[in-house]
């Protein structure tokens, strides 16, 4: 209940941002302005989530790393750097669907990760907006390396580990790293 309160206030302070990125989204390459996208949430449940669309209209769903060209509109890759696209997935912690900390929702496709996060009892935990395998490596690390982060969050999930995520996250969004 607190997360969806401190989402709901985010919300509020960031609306101008939210406001100026939907027009500029909307000016440079039309509607929609939110991208959907069926993810994986707690106990193998499916959900949609939420972000700023970065990319072109009818971009292929599959990970970022797979696709062979760019698939970026003028100004979306930036958006996508400076993590501008993740700011409504607060509208999926008020939902109820995310936490701010947790593994990253894997996408409906990815069944291999969905599958090993379930023989882990990774997929007990809500997925987050950020979590352990993002400070560490983000877009940079292989599926099996995020499964290694992810249960090590499981077995270590603490406010002192939660805080330690928060911060480093803001440093990485900060100096842009890791981020395809």
């Amino acid at each position: 209940m607190i997360s969806r309160i401190i989402a709901f206030m985010i919300i509020i302070i960031l609306l101008p941002l939210l406001i100026l990125t939907s027009f500029y989204i909307m000016l440079l390459d039309g509607s929609p302005i939110l991208f959907k996208q069926k993810r994986a949430g707690k106990d193998e449940s499916f959900f949609y989530i939420y972000k700023f669309r970065t990319m072109k209209k009818n971009t292929p769903d599959i990970p970022t790393d797979k696709l062979k060209s760019n698939p970026f509109y003028f100004g979306g890759a930036i958006l996508r750097k400076l993590s501008i696209d993740e700011i409504p997935q607060l509208f999926n912690i008020i939902k109820g669907e995310m936490n701010f900390i947790g593994p990253r929702p894997a996408l409906h496709n990815q069944k291999n990760l969905i599958s090993k996060r379930k023989e882990l009892n990774i997929s007990s935990l809500n997925p987050g907006i950020t979590g352990w395998a993002q400070i560490n490596g983000r877009d940079k690390i292989s599926e099996s390396e995020k499964i290694k982060f992810d249960h090590y969050y499981l077995l270590n999930k603490s406010i002192i580990m939660d805080s330690k995520i928060l911060l480093r996250t803001f440093i990485k969004v900060l100096s842009i790293k890791d981020i395809n």
